[in-house]
C-alpha cells in the first residue's frame, strides 16, 4: 500500500489512542505486523513551545518505522510551525486529528469541531501541507450528523489542499466511543474522494477487518482498541487476507510480548516510571487466561523491572501448568505468590 510516496508493507494501522500508543506499545504493535504505527495525539502548542514532556513523544525506535505522529490544534501557523518540527523529528507521515470529541479538545477549537468549520479546516491544511514535504494525513469522525455530509466534505476538503489519505471513523461526535460505527460512511467517502481511504471502528476480531474492506471498498484497516494486549490482530488480519488460516496466539508468546513490552517501557520511561504504567498494562496480555485476575492483583505495587519478570515468571509456569490439567485450581496461584 502507498500513501503518497510511503509504501506501507501491509494495509493495516494502529490507531492514534491517547495515552497508550506511546514508542513502546507502537513498538510490539510493529512486531505483530502492523504496517503503519502511530502515535498519540501531540499537542501542536506543546511542540512550539518546546515542552519537555511533548517533545518527548516525538522520540522513535528504527524498529518501528514507518511511523506516523498525530498533531492536534486550531491556528494555521502553529499547526504548520508543529508539522515542520515533527517532520524534523524523523517523522514518515504527519497526521492531524480531526476526530477527537473530548470537551476540553473542543472547546480549544481542535479535533472534530473543526469538521463543522470548512474554512479553518482548508486554512490548516493548506498551511501544514505548505510546511512540510513528508505524506501528510487526517483521522476524522462521521461529523456532527448521521448523514456522513461532513466526513464527505472534509475529505474532498483534505484532498484539494494535497493530504494524501484520510481515515474515518464513523461515529458522530455525540457519540464518543459508544454505540455502533456506521461502515456505510467510509463507504461515501471512499467514493468522493481519489486519495487512499482508510476505515476504523468497531474492528473487533480479525475477520471483521476483512468483512470492513470487502464492505465500504476502503484501502486499508485502521484498529485501535482491539489491539491493546493483543497486538497480534494485525498478522491475523494479514493471514486472512493472504488465505492463510489464523493461528491462536500461544501462552510462550504472550508472555515473551509481555516482557519486551516491559523491557522497551524501562529504556523509555526509566524503571520508576515504567513500573507505575505496568501495573495496569502488563494484566492486558492475560485476558481470558485462569486466574487472570489474581495475577493483576499481584502486579499492583510492583517496583521494579526484577519484581515484574519474577511475577510473570511465577505466571507463567503456573499457566502453563494449568493447561496440563483437566480441573482448574486458581488457589496455586494465590500460594505461588
Amino acid at each position: 500500500m502507498k500513501i503518497g510516496s510511503l509504501i506501507i508493507e501491509n494495509n493495516t494501522i494502529l490507531a492514534p489512542l491517547a495515552g497508550i500508543t506511546n514508542l513502546p506499545f507502537r513498538f510490539i504493535a510493529k512486531k505483530g505486523r502492523c504496517g503503519l504505527v502511530c502515535s498519540e495525539m501531540i499537542s501542536s502548542n506543546g511542540l512550539l513551545f518546546g515542552a519537555k514532556k511533548t517533545l518527548k513523544m516525538l522520540e522513535s525506535f528504527p524498529e518501528e518505522k514507518p511511523v506516523s505522529f498525530q498533531i492536534f490544534g486550531s491556528d494555521p501557523s502553529v499547526m504548520a510551525e508543529a508539522a515542520r518540527i515533527v517532520e524534523s523529528s524523523g517523522a514518515d507521515i504527519l497526521d492531524i486529528n480531526f476526530g477527537c470529541s473530548v470537551k476540553k479538545i473542543i472547546k480549544s477549537g481542535a479535533g472534530v469541531v473543526l469538521m463543522k468549520d470548512p474554512v479553518r479546516t482548508e486554512a490548516i491544511l493548506k498551511a501544514v501541507r505548505k510546511s512540510i514535504k513528508i505524506p501528510l494525513t487526517i483521522k476524522m469522525r462521521t461529523g456532527w450528523e448521521k448523514t456522513g455530509e461532513d466526513a464527505v466534505v472534509t475529505a474532498k476538503i483534505a484532498e484539494a489542499c494535497g493530504a494524501d489519505a484520510v481515515a474515518v471513523h464513523p461515529r458522530t461526535a455525540n457519540q464518543g466511543f459508544r454505540g455502533k460505527a456506521d461502515w456505510s460512511v467510509i463507504s461515501k467517502v471512499r467514493e468522493s474522494v481519489s486519495i487512499p481511504v482508510i476505515g476504523n471502528g468497531d474492528i473487533i476480531v480479525a475477520e471483521d477487518a476483512v468483512k470492513m474492506i470487502d464492505q465500504t471498498g476502503c484501502d486499508a484497516v485502521m484498529i485501535g482498541r482491539s489491539a491493546i494486549g493483543n497486538p497480534w490482530i494485525f498478522s491475523q488480519v494479514g493471514a486472512i487476507m493472504e488465505g492463510r488460516p489464523v493461528q491462536p496466539v500461544s501462552i510462550t508468546r504472550r508472555f515473551e510480548a509481555m516482557k519486551e513490552y516491559l523491557k522497551v517501557t524501562v529504556e523509555y520511561l526509566g524503571e520508576k516510571q515504567a513500573c507505575f504504567m505496568m501495573r495496569s498494562r502488563l494484566g492486558w496480555f492475560v485476558k481470558g487466561l485462569v486466574s487472570s485476575g489474581r495475577f493483576r492483583e499481584s502486579i499492583k505495587q510492583i517496583s521494579s523491572e526484577n519484581e515484574a519478570e519474577e511475577l510473570m515468571g511465577k505466571y507463567f509456569d503456573f499457566v502453563c501448568k494449568k493447561m496440563e490439567q483437566t480441573i482448574p485450581d486458581p488457589e496455586i496461584f494465590e500460594e505461588a505468590i
